[in-house]
């Protein structure tokens, strides 16, 4: 494999969860070739993220999945969240697919009235 595939859940607070398709869909795939009845819960965990995220509107989650090189970690990915949150974002939102967003835009912000 040359590319792995993560969704990538944040808010306002920083980087939240990280799901790594690629591993839960290759485990899939050995349970059914070897008579395994355990389900995968892909499904589940992203209906999850979006219920999390819908909850708490307050907080403008965005959730993303975005294919990296397979040399890239969930650890990579969770140290570069850390050092260059608005980057990483930035970029995730460039190169990603959106699955949820919340985001707050330039317009919202100026709609923003504090009494």
């Amino acid at each position: 494999m040359s590319d792995c595939t993560y969704i990538l859940s944040w808010d306002m607070y920083g980087l939240e969860s990280i799901i790594n398709i690629t591993e839960i869909e290759h485990n899939r795939i050995l349970s059914i070739l070897s008579d395994d009845k355990t389900k995968s819960n892909l499904a589940q965990s992203l209906n999850s993220l979006i219920l999390r995220a819908k909850f708490n509107s307050q907080r403008h989650y965005e959730i993303y999945a975005v294919t990296v090189n397979n040399d890239i970690t969930k650890q990579d990915l969770i140290t570069m969240f850390k050092d260059t949150p608005q980057e990483m974002a930035d970029l995730v939102r460039s190169r990603g697919h959106k699955i949820y967003s919340d985001r707050i835009t330039k317009s919202k912000k100026n709609e923003i009235v504090i009494t």
